[in-house]
C-alpha cells in the first residue's frame, strides 16, 4: 500500500517581510554607525593636524611702539669759568717792594695790589728829563737865531740861504724837543706801572710773588697775581653735531654739581662758536650762570641739562627689537596672517636701552621683540599671547 508524503507548508508572507525589514535596518544602522565614527575620527585628525601645525610655528613676543617724548632732555658735561679772569703781570722790572692783598681778598677796580721798586727806571726818567731840558734850551736858542736872521734878511745883510738854514735848524731843534718830551712821557707812563692795581672788581685767586722778589717785565716773568670776577660764570659745553641745531641763544638750561646733589642752578645760552670742531664733531656753546650768592666755584665741573622740543611723529622701541642685517637696520613685524614682515628703519637718538625710530614703522605695527637670527621675511610665527588658545585646541583634539 503506497504512502503519500505532503510537501512542507510555505511560511506566512507577513513574517518574511518583518524579518527582511529588521535585517535591512540592522545593516543600515551599522553603516550609519561606521560613518559617524569615521567622521568623528576625521574631525579629530584635522584638529590634531592643525594643532601640530600651530605648535610647530615658533612663538614670538610682540611689543607696540611707544610714542616719543614731547620734550627731550639732553645732559652734557660742562666747565664753569669766571666771567673775567686775568693774570696780572709786571710792566716794569725791579724788586717787589710790598704786596697788600692775598688769595681770597675781594678787591675793587684800580685797588692797589703791590708796589715795585724800579731804580733803573727812575734813573732813565731823570736822564730823559735832563735831555728834554737840554733840547728845550737848544730850541730856544735856535728860535732866537732864526728870528734875528729873518730880520737881517729884510735889510739884505744876510743871504736868504743863510736865513733858511737858521730857520731849518730851529725846526729841527723843535722836533728834538718833541721826541725828548715823548720819551719822558713814555717813562712816566712806565713808572705808573710800579703800582700793581686790580683791573676790575673781583677776587684774588693767586699770589705768586713776595717782598724782595726779582720782577721781570712783560711775559718773560710769571704772573704776580690772578684776579677773577665770579659774580657771573661762563659755562662752556660741547654739544654733539646731531643736536647742535637745537641749541639757540636764549635757551634755558639747568646746572647740577656732583658736590651738591638735588640742587639745580639756572643758566641761559649766550651763543655758540658757529663752527663744528673737526676732531670731536661738537659745537662749543657758551652759557651764563648767575653767581651772586657765590654758590658756584669757577673751574668746577657740572652737568648741563637742556630741555629740547621733541620731534613730532617719533616712535620709540627697545634696542632688543633691532635686527642688524645685510640690508641695514631692520625690525620684524607680524602681519594679520601671523607672517613676518621685515621693515627697514631709521633711528634718531639712542637712550641706551631704547632708541627713537624716525621712519620705517607706524604706531599700529606689531613688532617682534628679541627676534631670532634665523627669522626671515614671510615666516609663520605665533604671538606668545596666543599660547592659551593653542592649549585649548590641543585639549579638543585629545577628546
Amino acid at each position: 500500500m503506497e504512502t503519500t508524503v505532503s510537501p512542507n507548508p510555505r511560511p506566512a508572507p507577513s513574517r518574511s517581510r518583518t524579518l527582511r525589514t529588521i535585517g535591512v535596518g540592522a545593516a543600515l544602522g551599522a553603516v550609519l554607525l561606521a560613518a559617524g565614527g569615521i567622521a568623528l575620527r576625521v574631525r579629530h585628525t584635522h584638529a590634531l593636524a592643525e594643532h601640530v601645525t600651530r605648535e610647530g610655528a615658533p612663538s614670538v613676543t610682540l611689543i607696540a611702539p611707544s610714542k616719543g617724548e614731547s620734550q627731550q632732555t639732553l645732559v652734557l658735561p660742562s666747565n664753569l669759568e669766571a666771567w673775567y679772569d686775568a693774570p696780572i703781570y709786571a710792566r716794569v722790572s725791579g724788586y717787589l717792594k710790598k704786596w697788600y692783598v692775598d688769595i681770597g681778598t675781594h678787591v675793587k677796580a684800580r685797588e692797589l695790589l703791590a708796589e715795585i721798586e724800579t731804580p733803573e727806571l727812575d734813573q732813565q726818567l731823570q736822564q730823559a728829563q735832563a735831555d728834554l731840558a737840554t733840547a728845550v734850551a737848544k730850541q730856544k736858542l735856535a728860535e732866537t737865531t732864526a728870528k734875528r736872521w729873518q730880520s737881517m734878511l729884510a735889510s739884505t745883510a744876510v743871504s736868504k740861504q743863510e736865513a733858511d738854514e737858521k730857520q731849518g735848524d730851529y725846526e729841527a731843534k723843535s722836533a728834538a724837543v718833541a721826541a725828548e718830551r715823548a720819551n719822558v712821557q713814555r717813562l712816566v707812563a712806565l713808572s705808573a706801572f710800579k703800582r700793581i692795581v686790580a683791573p676790575f672788581d673781583g677776587t684774588v685767586t693767586e699770589r705768586r710773588t713776595d717782598i724782595g722778589a726779582l720782577i721781570s717785565s712783560g711775559g718773560a716773568g710769571q704772573a704776580l697775581f690772578r684776579v677773577a670776577d665770579t659774580h657771573k660764570l661762563r659755562v662752556y659745553v660741547d654739544v654733539p653735531q646731531s643736536r647742535a641745531a637745537l641749541i639757540k641763544p636764549g635757551l634755558k638750561a639747568e646746572l647740577t654739581l656732583p658736590e651738591a646733589p638735588g640742587k639745580t642752578y639756572p643758566a641761559i645760552v649766550l651763543g655758540s662758536a658757529d663752527a663744528i670742531e673737526r676732531s670731536s664733531r661738537t659745537l662749543r656753546v657758551q652759557l651764563e650762570a648767575d653767581n651772586a650768592r657765590g654758590d658756584l666755584i669757577a673751574g668746577s665741573y657740572a652737568d648741563t641739562r637742556f630741555a629740547l622740543p621733541g620731534t613730532p611723529g617719533v616712535l620709540e622701541l627697545p634696542v632688543t627689537a633691532l635686527m642688524f642685517r645685510q640690508h641695514g637696520l631692520e625690525v620684524a613685524t607680524l602681519t594679520a596672517q601671523n607672517t613676518v614682515a621685515l621693515k627697514k628703519v631709521e633711528l634718531g637718538r639712542d637712550f641706551g636701552t631704547r632708541v627713537e625710530v624716525v621712519a620705517g614703522i607706524g604706531a599700529e605695527d606689531r613688532v617682534i621683540d628679541n627676534p631670532p637670527d634665523w627669522l626671515r621675511e614671510g615666516d609663520t610665527v605665533q604671538p606668545a599671547a596666543a599660547a592659551p588658545e593653542r592649549a585649548a585646541l590641543a585639549q579638543d583634539g585629545r577628546r
